[in-house]
């Protein structure tokens, strides 16, 4: 079965090196504002409290999430906009700019959010599934990121060549067409490995600063699978 032609709309000059949309930028300002401000305005003392509020915590989940607790349930996406070091910052955001951008062109601001939202709980929620007991906590972008990464597949990672738009184009592919495209396979064994491999390259860290990899693929699958129920209606 031959790969899906690409639509692309007609250029209209050179593609521009840098066109990140207005809620991208926010996300992004979001998550650098929360990193300085734990860690070079907090003293060591208020840091740490600040993480216990805002971290997901599975162990914390386990014992009041249950109960309707609803602080308990915000730090399901609170936690995505903290992060634990300059590089995890930096990686998170450049892969957010690069996946992130022609998604929300795509879809737009107020379902480029909920798509966050509900990537970001998804990668929380999986990484509880496996670690119920983990005192731990969870920070990062990583969820919602892997999120965006999985839509760009159902895309076949089509993007427009306008000067104005970097939005993926074209329909949403099917499943099953989408997991026989060469890019889309080439990429999903790409990212599968390299989460399974840092997840056991950690294995030997302590458990604070290990990579969470299994909220990496939890993130992933719902952008692949859920990514239809964000897309704007088309004609």
């Amino acid at each position: 079965m031959t790969e899906p032609d690409i639509a692309r709309d007609k250029p209209s000059g050179g593609e521009p090196m840098f066109n990140i949309p207005g809620i991208i930028l926010a996300a992004i300002g979001i998550c650098i504002a929360v990193f300085l401000y734990q860690t070079y305005i907090l003293d060591d003392g208020q840091a740490v409290e600040f993480l216990w509020n805002y971290a997901f915590i599975p162990a914390r989940f386990a014992q009041m999430g249950g109960q309707g607790d609803v602080w308990t349930w915000f730090t399901t996406i609170s936690y995505s906009f903290m992060h634990g070091s300059v590089a995890h910052i930096a990686l998170n955001m450049i892969w957010l700019a690069a996946f992130g951008s022609p998604l929300a062109a795509r879809i737009g601001p107020v379902r480029l959010t909920l798509f966050w939202i509900a990537t970001s709980i998804a990668a929380a929620l999986t990484h509880y599934a496996i670690y119920p007991d983990s005192m731990a906590p969870l920070v990062g972008a990583s969820g919602a990121v892997s999120g965006m990464m999985g839509a760009a597949a159902r895309f076949g990672f089509r993007r427009s060549t306008s000067r104005n738009s970097a939005a993926f184009v074209g329909d949403i592919l099917p499943i099953a067409v989408a997991l026989r495209m060469r890019t889309v396979l080439t990429f999903l064994g790409v990212w599968f490995v390299t989460n399974i491999a840092a997840g056991l390259l950690s294995l030997g860290v302590e458990e604070s600063a290990s990579i969470a990899w299994e909220a990496h693929i939890g993130g992933f699958v719902v952008g692949f699978f859920g990514i239809s129920l964000f897309d704007r209606h088309r004609a």
